[in-house]
């Protein structure tokens, strides 16, 4: 039960933010359609632990989204460099490591994390390996063993 309504007010709250209009009716469309929707997905069975993955702790939540927004910006002021200046070096490398997560969403939230940060896109994931495509070498060789990947051992609880 309380999965079901942490996804509907989930989607009430997503289904407001696109909105953007709190008239009577249309807030209470948008509460009908959320449980609606979160109703229609309990009965299909699918309501678990990744559909709705509640168990991931708000406090790392809170500090790895700026984190990572950080490691993005930071990643891109690097790659602008790269482009404007010929002079700095681009080698392109693949690399292969073992990711430290334990269940399917740990590994999803870090190759998606690895993805979003410019300059690295994951290639193929599996369970204990990850291949990344990496603009430079240095890029490369700070993926195996990362804070990046302490960060997502530790929002995925194990």
């Amino acid at each position: 039960m309380k999965r079901l309504l942490g996804l509907a007010f989930i989607l009430l709250a997503f289904w407001l933010l696109l909105s953007g209009m709190f008239t009577p009716f249309l807030v209470a469309a948008g509460v009908g359609c959320s449980l609606a929707v979160a109703i229609l997905i309990k009965r299909m069975e699918t309501l678990d632990e990744e559909t709705l993955p509640i168990h991931l702790a708000i406090p790392a939540l809170i500090s790895y989204w700026p984190w990572l927004i950080k490691e993005i910006i930071k990643s891109g002021w690097d790659v602008t460099r790269r482009i404007v200046s010929p002079s700095l070096p681009i080698s392109p490398t693949m690399v292969t490591f073992t990711p430290s997560q334990a269940t399917d969403l740990g590994l999803v939230i870090h190759a998606n994390s690895i993805t979003l940060t410019p300059g690295t896109i994951a290639v193929e994931v599996e369970a204990g390996r990850f291949l990344v495509h990496a603009l430079t070498t240095e890029g490369a060789a700070g993926l195996a063993d990362s804070e990046m990947d302490r960060r997502c051992r530790v929002l995925e609880g194990s």
